[in-house]
């Protein structure tokens, strides 16, 4: 008996592909059920199993009443047989005794193997579920088991099956009986017979996975994937960037002579992969997500809209078959594109010309109209190339060919007044918004509660972090205070916008430590410089009130409080009558002012753009040179006698901010 339950326990294991303890419980809950069988027990009656692993033994216990003399053996026990178990026992007490039957029968032996078949099978599914939860969004391997008209059922590990939908198919693709499959685990649903396991092939994560089995570096994090833009079967694009010096993303993905991409296109059913790489910058991003067509200009506009104008005969390699390069090149970097040629722009342009209207934007949610830039201020000093314009586009719209000099003199004429156009979206009020805070002099919950809209930043820049949840100033202070690399990662913000928000988030870090209550004396408001009519507790010397109407940025430059870090006792002392003595400085300007405000709340963060690494870290031995020439300074102590030799931080003045 021992060995033949041993051989069949081992059996089961093996076939079901269970642990241990699971087809040990399943068996004892088979058991309990069989003896409920047997005995007509309760279902209140509490009856448990225990299995011995090494005999193949069962024993079963059952709770009993303690009495003296049994009427029911099913809920009874006398007195002498309780204190067996429970020496302590008495009359009316419940013990929990062995009450093993000698037979079953065959009705109690037909349930137990019914019990024991259904527990296994819940087993095997939770096993199952339990097992592809964790791999969803990872690539399976299995084999086509069958075929119907909804799809493919895909054979995988643990007997599980898979489901892969027709329109996960890739178009084109045909597979056949036992045909090896991989795909991307979507989804896993718990049914009530065995669990659902979706599969997928058109998935943007199931080209990521492939990239990340072929391309090493992706895998190990060397070269990181920004963007995928895909339609199956047709053509994809992906953005990539390196997140080390000297490595070149585009290379390592594609490989020598493609030999990386090649059997990923092959998995893909041909699908053809432009891989490009990412910049932080969206003119240029968007300028290479439009490839393999030439750009003139990339111009960017009010949520997040983008205007590409390329050469005319360009226009329809950048729009694609059926416009899908252009499509493709929108999901891919999430911007909303207006592909034109050089003479659709310029004749854009002179129709705004002639209809003398000023450039207004319209919001739908506010019903504000603003003004971008007048019809003056587009076209200030156009008058004359206006006419040389029109003759170049009547000489085209007639058929004839243009020469070198005409279409140079038309790229020309749509940038500048392209430019002009978007300047209004682009263009940067930080240190304005800055000025005004400062001398209205709002309190932390006041500033806390701005909407980002009124930051200053270009508006493609607030829109970007609106789309990341960020909708006030304290919202990018947290964010920032956080972690400011997650900012810094977000699509469309570039070296240059990190540093207007490291601006405003180092005045938010001073406001919001500035204490509410703190004391205040009146001045009067001084119309001519528009300083505020209330002050801090120090004094301001005469001669900086005499400069307010000459030098008013001056004046707010030099009279910034700098708060420092007290404890809770010294918060509460009242603030000395004795003014406190300001030493003369020297002339700063604004932003030197803010180059040397530290805020502890924020930790020190470098960031270096790629042409910042390409001149600080170059290859060759001059820029070598002059890189060790810059980084380090070198100092004589005439009393010591020594030469001293000090290590300057590898970053430019403007990537300085403050951290």
């Amino acid at each position: 008996m021992k060995n033949e339950f041993v051989l069949a326990f081992n059996e089961m294991l093996d076939e079901k592909q269970l642990p241990r303890d699971t087809v040990i419980k399943a068996l004892e809950s088979a058991m309990v059920s069989a003896y409920r069988k047997a005995v007509v027990a309760s279902a209140a009656q509490h009856i448990e199993a225990k299995l011995d692993p090494e005999t193949g033994n069962f024993l079963i216990y059952a709770e009993k009443e303690v009495v003296d003399e049994v009427v029911d053996e099913r809920t009874e026990v006398l007195l002498a047989d309780a204190r067996k178990v429970m020496p302590d026992a008495e009359i009316g007490d419940m013990a929990i005794v062995e009450s093993t039957p000698k037979d079953f029968g065959r009705v109690a032996a037909q349930t137990a193997r019914q019990v024991i078949q259904q527990r296994l099978r819940d087993a095997e599914r939770m096993d199952q579920i339990e097992f592809y939860e964790k791999k969803v969004g990872e690539i399976v391997s299995g084999v086509v088991q069958s075929i119907s008209n909804d799809g493919y059922t895909i054979g995988l590990d643990k007997k599980a099956e898979g489901t892969l939908l027709r329109k996960d198919v890739i178009k084109g693709e045909r597979f056949r009986l036992h045909e090896h499959v991989r795909a991307l685990i979507v989804e896993v649903k718990d049914t009530a017979r065995n669990p659902q396991i979706l599969l997928s092939r058109t998935d943007r994560k199931f080209l990521f996975r492939l990239l990340e089995i072929d391309v090493p570096e992706i895998f190990h994090g060397i070269v990181e994937v920004r963007s995928i833009a895909r339609e199956p079967g047709a053509r994809a694009k992906i953005a990539v960037s390196a997140t080390q010096q000297g490595i070149d993303p585009v290379g390592a993905c594609v490989g020598i002579q493609g030999k990386r991409i090649q059997p990923i296109v092959k998995e893909l059913h041909d699908e053809k992969i432009d891989v490009i790489e990412w910049n932080p910058d969206p003119a240029i991003f968007i300028s290479k997500a439009i490839s393999p067509a030439k750009v003139v200009g990339v111009y960017l506009g009010n949520g997040k809209t983008a205007t590409v104008v390329v050469p005319e005969d360009q226009l329809s390699l950048a729009i694609g078959r059926d416009g899908q390069n252009a499509r493709l090149a929108a999901k891919l970097t999430s911007w909303r594109i207006d592909i034109k040629s050089v003479t659709e722009a310029a004749s854009d342009i002179i129709g705004i010309f002639e209809s003398k209207r000023d450039l207004i934007e319209h919001n739908d949610e506010t019903g504000e109209r603003t003004t971008i830039i007048t019809h003056k201020e587009l076209f200030d000093g156009e008058e004359k190339s206006i006419d040389s314009i029109r003759v170049i586009l009547s000489k085209r719209n007639e058929g004839r060919n243009l020469s070198v000099d005409e279409i140079e003199t038309l790229n020309r004429f749509v940038d500048r007044i392209e430019k002009r156009k978007v300047a209004g979206f682009n263009e940067s009020n930080v240190s304005e918004v800055i000025r005004t805070l400062m001398n209205s002099q709002l309190l932390k919950e006041d500033i806390s509660k701005k909407h980002i809209n009124e930051s200053g930043l270009p508006k493609h820049v607030a829109a970007i972090l609106q789309n990341a949840g960020l909708f006030t100033f304290g919202d990018l202070y947290e964010r920032m205070k956080k972690d400011p690399d997650e900012i810094f990662k977000l699509q469309g913000i570039s070296t240059k916008s990190m540093n207007e928000i490291a601006s405003l988030v180092k005045f938010i870090g001073i406001s919001t430590s500035v204490e509410p209550n703190m004391q205040t004396v009146p001045t009067e408001m001084n119309s001519d410089s528009g300083i505020a009519s209330e002050s801090t507790a120090l004094e301001v010397p005469a001669e900086v009130e005499n400069q307010a109407e000459t030098e008013p940025e001056k004046l707010i430059a030099e009279t910034v409080i700098i708060p420092q870090v007290q404890t809770e006792s010294e918060m509460t002392e009242s603030i000395p009558e004795k003014p406190v003595e300001q030493e003369e400085t020297e002339d700063i300007s604004f932003d030197e002012l803010f180059n040397t405000i530290r805020t502890d709340a924020i930790s020190h963060v470098d960031y270096i753009d790629d042409e910042d690494e390409d001149r600080i870290d170059g290859n060759t031995k001059k820029d070598k040179k002059k890189k060790k020439k810059k980084n380090v300074q070198v100092e004589y102590d005439p009393e010591s006698d020594v030469t001293l030799v000090h290590k300057k931080h590898k970053r430019t003045d403007d990537e300085d901010w403050g951290w």
